[in-house]
């Protein structure tokens, strides 16, 4: 596996070897022994998956320290765009974003460390997503940010007529407003 580093300190992105052949192809999505030798020491004990339409957009999304969750997040079908936002004060990507294609083809997969609010938007007709998690869901420290928080300068591939959100993202607060009621550091 090639584990690719970002400017954000702790945020990789992970591809994996893929073996193709007349009957399709295969890879190994997760080895822990692969992982802790890369540096990515963690232990999961929940797994999410959503199935989505296009446009659908979930998030921003985190979870309030002590339960702040690291996740490995991977397209199994479908194409989406994935985006974290540093949530980490003392950090020099403070406030920033990474934005990056998630693919079922490629299956590149996004380490994202505790300290990241973490969305995708679906871009295929369908798309399903899986999230490893090495905190359980914690349904009292869950937060987020708005999406499309102009503060964030957040370029999203569809336009806002074509983006489905929920009640509950669309309700979610300012980066600015968040961020002064906990510390990930």
């Amino acid at each position: 596996m090639k584990v690719i580093e970002t400017e954000f300190e702790g945020l990789f992105i992970l591809e994996p070897r893929i073996i193709k052949d007349a009957r399709g192809h295969f890879l190994e999505a997760y080895n822990q022994k692969t992982f802790t030798e890369a540096g990515l020491d963690t232990v999961f004990v929940q797994d999410n998956q959503s199935r989505s339409v296009r446009g659908v957009l979930r998030g921003l999304h985190f979870q309030k320290p002590p339960f702040a969750q690291t996740k490995l997040v991977r397209a199994l079908h479908g194409v989406i765009q994935d985006v974290v936002v540093d949530m980490r004060a003392s950090q020099p990507t403070f406030g920033k974003h990474l934005s990056i294609e998630l693919t079922a083809e490629s299956q590149r997969q996004l380490w994202i460390p505790k300290g990241f609010a973490h969305g995708f938007l679906v871009l295929s007709e369908s798309a399903e997503v899986l999230y490893k998690c090495d905190e359980y869901y914690h349904p009292e420290s869950e937060g987020g940010v708005f999406y499309g928080d102009p503060a964030l300068g957040i370029e999203w591939m569809a336009s806002p007529t074509q983006r489905i959100v929920s009640v509950r993202d669309l309700e979610l607060r300012s980066f600015s407003s968040v961020i002064n009621e906990f510390s990930f550091d």
